[in-house]
């Protein structure tokens, strides 16, 4: 089963007819994927033995008996989840994170855990224990991350839609660099319970898929409160998909002039196309100026770094993940196995966090950052006051080549730097595909005001109906 041209709707409804049983589906998709993995290397664990719900519902439950993907930081109850690192490689959950609690009542069907920069630290998949994961646009090319992995198996037709994780961009860039849609919600929205955390202030579930609307099926899904997770919101969610389809004629889109300024004339080209189309569909378009921008990078490193090592404490070789052999002493337990166990940027960036954190620097750097942040979302305030949403561009540039930036960490890094605002703030935003530059996607992030997720997918569905990108199929697969 290749799913590049099918949704959630399709696929139920031929489920629902008998034309196509729920367990040829999860068969033709592993084999799929064993057939096509070999060279884009988009998964951990593939569970060849997946086997659908029994007693599937396919009209109460529209994800009923459909396969899904799961980025490997998320628990799976009695499957191996790794964060992609040697410290949890053979690493087996006891429970399941409440995300897939959820997907199991909807009857899902689980086929195995997408590849990722280790520890969600990254945006490449280029730190990944078990290899590098490749564009389906083009081999030679990184996915992004650190959701890498997710984004290449929807892109390549592998699955329909996948979960995945966004602590700075982690689920849009690399949308962006293989052409899928791809949501954060607002932090508060999808509970954290089970996902391995990098930096809890900062983590967010979502969803990643073709279209827009198979997105806001699943996170119909996933979303809303949980005892479990104590920052999770309360409020009620609605459906998103009643924002499917919606015209976008009067509402206010604000176009962020320092986001626009970062990418080249033949990007903003076809960025500019889009916006162009929301105008002349009867959006009102304005321009509009976050200064703080350029904060940003510096900001969300110290915050991420800190929490970060705070919460790797726990990998200490004692209570579960890997263990170093030859010790002598319990300092050599702790030493050895975080040293043996966590690859170069995870221990770069629990260094830098350590350091942050210190007597000497906490007020230098970890308060004066949180002050920074705190202004960031009184930016976002001012403009949502007077805009449904903002858009721009999702990255600086088309995805790159692979081993061409992994050397220079602050060259990485800064490729975060028109995504990591919305998480700074808490805010939700998507990445939809604008159009191809040099033969590879683009996306136009959107971005809206806390809990309002609807006006994001009310955009992206105008954009997709507009240009229809998810026809357009992955060149590096065409053989």
């Amino acid at each position: 089963m290749n799913y590049l041209n099918e949704d959630i709707d399709s696929l139920n409804e031929k489920l629902a007819q008998g034309t196509l049983s729920a367990d040829k589906l999860a068969q033709d998709t592993i084999d799929n994927i064993k057939k096509t993995d070999d060279k884009l290397n988009a998964w951990i664990t593939v569970q060849e033995d997946a086997k659908p719900a029994s007693d599937l519902d396919f009209n109460q439950n529209k994800l009923a008996g459909i396969p899904i993907a799961i980025k490997d930081n998320i628990l799976t109850n009695g499957v191996k989840t790794t964060a992609a690192s040697h410290i949890l490689d053979n690493y087996i959950p006891m429970y399941d994170a409440t995300v897939i609690e959820r997907l199991k009542k909807a009857q899902v069907t689980f086929v195995g855990k997408t590849n990722m920069d280790e520890f969600a630290m990254g945006s490449s998949t280029e730190h990944s224990y078990f290899g590098i994961t490749h564009n389906p646009w083009n081999l030679d090319k990184v996915p992004g991350g650190s959701s890498g992995g997710s984004a290449v198996a929807v892109a390549s037709g592998q699955v329909v839609a996948a979960l995945g994780s966004d602590t700075g961009g982690s689920i849009r860039q690399p949308s962006a660099f293989n052409g899928i849609f791809g949501i954060k919600p607002t932090y508060g929205r999808v509970s954290r319970w089970g996902l391995i955390a990098f930096a809890s202030s900062l983590d967010e579930i979502g969803v990643m898929s073709k279209r827009a609307k198979t997105s806001a099926q699943v996170l119909n899904v996933i979303a809303g409160s949980d005892d479990h997770d104590s920052t999770l919101s309360t409020r009620a969610v609605p459906d998103f998909t009643k924002y499917i389809g919606q015209d976008v004629k009067g509402m206010h889109v604000a176009v962020v002039k320092e986001y626009m300024a970062a990418v080249d004339g033949d990007m903003r080209s076809v960025l500019q196309e889009q916006i162009d189309a929301l105008e002349n569909a009867g959006a009102i378009i304005s321009e509009v100026s976050l200064p703080l921008t350029k904060y940003a990078v510096p900001d969300y490193y110290i915050i991420a770094s800190s929490e970060a090592s705070s919460n790797l404490q726990r990998f200490d070789g004692i209570r579960y993940g890997y263990r170093a052999q030859d010790t002598k002493n319990l300092l050599d337990v702790y030493v050895k196995s975080r040293s043996e166990g966590f690859g170069e940027e995870v221990k770069r960036r629990i260094m830098l966090g350590s350091f942050a954190l210190s007597a000497g620097s906490y007020d230098r750097f970890f308060r004066q950052a949180s002050k920074v942040r705190t202004l960031i979302c009184d930016e976002f305030d001012k403009i949502f006051a007077e805009n449904d949403v903002i858009v721009g561009p999702t990255t600086t540039t088309p995805a790159f080549g692979i081993g061409s930036e992994i050397s220079d960490p602050i060259k990485m890094y800064n490729n975060d730097i028109l995504t990591i605002s919305a998480n700074l703030a808490g805010i939700p935003a998507a990445s939809v595909p604008a159009g191809l530059v040099d033969g590879m996607p683009v996306g136009l992030q959107i971005m809206a005001k806390r809990f309002d997720e609807g006006s994001i997918f009310q955009v992206a569905d105008f954009i997709e109906r507009t240009n229809k990108f998810y026809e357009k199929t992955p060149t590096g697969m065409e053989d």
